[in-house]
């Protein structure tokens, strides 16, 4: 058990999900404690002042954003020393997946404070599931990167990859992706829980092609099947490779290890497939 022996704190934080699209998607325990907190810290006042509103839920709101977490997290942990309950809040979603609240989780666990963390809306849980990849092993990657060394090594995950994607950059993702490998299962998942929302499925190389030519409009969530496993590649061009090899020269195994090396592929199959 964390903390130490002394006199006890009532003081704890609750992490709160919200709904990322319909407002009907909070939960009873959620609302509870919100109404019970003594303090809300969000993302926007703004937003969450008009979510408390809709369920006329009242309380105290305190901004907690990237830019304040450092100091914010500090004030906010003295305030439950003193035995005060936060409720932590994002935008839209589970905080810490992609929003603020990563500082004040672990300021609390260091402080000894309790830390709840109640279910809820979550956009990759509801891609996931939407695009009908597998689920069994997936990763969750945040938003894609924009280099793209690193966006070719994210998409080479041998698990299903759930990411967000600016709408404006998700033909150009596809693009790489379709070059890499243009059968690869993709799912773009538009609007999800909203009035617009969509599902689109199919091969990297058929929505490559699609959203070149209309761009996805709102916020986007990209799941893409696992990457083939080395062993599964197609071995056509290093084959190529070794016989190009062989024939200047090289002795058969020497030439598979060599191609092995730089594709990736297996050196035994290469050489197997040589001489069959």
């Amino acid at each position: 058990m964390s903390g130490q022996a002394g006199a006890a704190v009532s003081g704890k934080l609750i992490v709160c999900p919200t709904p990322i699209g319909n407002l009907e998607d909070i939960t009873l325990r959620v609302l509870a404690a919100l109404r019970a907190a003594d303090l809300i810290a969000c993302e926007d006042t703004r937003r969450t002042g008009a979510l408390l509103k809709s369920y006329g839920v009242s309380g105290k709101l305190i901004s907690y954003y990237e830019q304040n977490e450092k100091a914010r997290s500090a004030e906010l942990v003295k305030r439950m020393h003193d035995g005060d309950v936060v409720a932590l809040v994002s935008d839209a979603g589970m905080p810490l997946v992609s929003d603020p609240g990563f500082v004040l989780v672990r300021a609390c666990v260091a402080a000894g404070l309790a830390v709840e963390v109640l279910p809820g809306p979550s956009a990759a849980l509801a891609a996931l599931v939407a695009s009908a990849l597998p689920a069994d092993h997936w990763r969750f990657a945040g938003f894609l990167p924009r280099k793209r060394s690193e966006l070719e090594a994210a998409f080479a995950s041998l698990e299903t990859l759930v990411a967000f994607e600016s709408p404006r950059r998700v033909a150009a993702s596809l693009a790489v992706l379709a070059e890499l490998d243009p059968q690869r299962p993709v799912a773009v998942c538009r609007e999800l829980t909203k009035l617009h929302e969509e599902v689109v499925r199919g091969s990297a190389g058929e929505l490559a092609a699609r959203y070149a030519q209309t761009p996805p409009r709102g916020e986007v969530v990209l799941v893409v099947g696992p990457a083939p496993a080395r062993g599964d590649q197609d071995l056509g061009p290093a084959l190529a490779a070794v016989r190009e090899l062989v024939e200047s020269g090289a002795k058969p195994r020497t030439a598979a290890r060599v191609v092995a090396d730089l594709t990736g592929a297996s050196a035994n199959k290469l050489y197997e497939a040589l001489t069959a």
